[in-house]
């Protein structure tokens, strides 16, 4: 396992945190505009832009994996299908534990 460049879990608000680093979100798309940007809601209900290539087809549910580039941006580089069912409130669990108290536990 390469961790000589991890990635954040985050929501919209951490992401603001961590602008010009590497970070991972899940998203529900909201609408592609089938250039290179991807519209979504973030885990905390938050809307966020994800620029990149996405995988055609989308599923309802996607985490990308990028830097960020502004409080409501991310460059991705990696896009991962999570279908079309996901437990945002979970997913926003662990974005508030890898960064609160147990951020050690996590790369």
């Amino acid at each position: 396992m390469d961790t000589s460049n991890p990635a954040v879990f985050v929501n919209a608000d951490l992401l603001r945190m961590h602008v010009g680093r590497r970070v991972r979100a899940a998203i529900q798309v909201l609408r592609s505009d089938g250039g290179g940007s991807v519209v979504g809601k973030s885990t905390d209900e938050q809307q966020l832009v994800i620029k990149g290539h996405p995988p055609h087809p989308l599923t309802t549910f996607v985490e990308v994996i990028g830097v960020a580039d502004s409080n409501q941006s991310i460059k991705a580089d990696i896009w991962t299908n999570f279908g079309d069912d996901l437990d945002t409130s979970n997913y926003n669990s662990v974005c508030q534990l890898a960064n609160g108290d147990f951020k050690h536990l996590f790369i």
